[in-house]
């Protein structure tokens, strides 16, 4: 129907004795996504110094997921370690490690990512975002059955230009990653319709 709710919003009115003046017009039952602007706003952070880039990575990171309804939260301290986001999929909250620096992300780092989550509980998890990517040998290293999910910067463009929601993204990341202990499956792989 129509202008649905601004039509109840009038019968309201009128039940009620008020003047049936016209209402606003009701905000839209379904708004598209910018898919666009949010990929032109990842593309437009490569042409910033890397520490102020690093930032601003985060924040890009926590305004994708929040769009995607997924309740991002913001880099926070907690003693010792610095941990740069959070946010809720499918009803687990996933800590975020994200990196934009020029060399690719090696074991090392994945490893002190995966220290983190042990120092929580159990069921912990977390999504490594490195805009660079991962060395092989790093991933070959950092092998199966830790609790880090990977994506990188292909993963983030590839998502964003497809027009393919975050949240299905993440979903089938893990379902990959618990199915296979693959860490890093591309959204390429994950949507074979994708034409990049």
């Amino acid at each position: 129907m129509p202008n649905a709710h601004a039509q109840l919003l009038n019968l309201l009115n009128r039940i009620q004795g008020k003047s049936a003046q016209p209402a606003a017009p009701p905000p839209p039952a379904f708004e598209k996504l910018d898919y666009a602007g949010l990929l032109g706003k990842l593309m437009a952070l490569s042409s910033l110094d890397s520490q102020p880039r690093g930032y601003a990575f985060e924040d890009f990171l926590k305004q994708v997921f929040g769009a995607f309804g997924l309740l991002p939260r913001g880099g926070f301290r907690t003693t010792g370690e610095q941990i740069d986001g959070s946010f809720v999929l499918a009803g687990e909250t996933y800590l975020l490690e994200a990196k934009w620096q020029n060399a690719q992300t090696p074991a090392a780092d994945l490893h002190a990512f995966q220290g983190k989550l042990r120092a929580r509980v159990n069921w912990a998890r977390g999504l490594f975002v490195s805009y660079s990517g991962f060395t092989q040998d790093g991933l070959t290293a950092y092998g199966r059955g830790g609790s880090v999910v990977c994506m990188d910067g292909l993963d983030l463009h590839d998502a964003l230009q497809g027009e393919i929601p975050l949240n299905h993204v993440l979903e089938q990341k893990v379902r990959r990653s618990v199915e296979t202990g693959e860490v890093l499956a591309r959204v390429r792989d994950l949507f074979p319709s994708f034409r990049g």
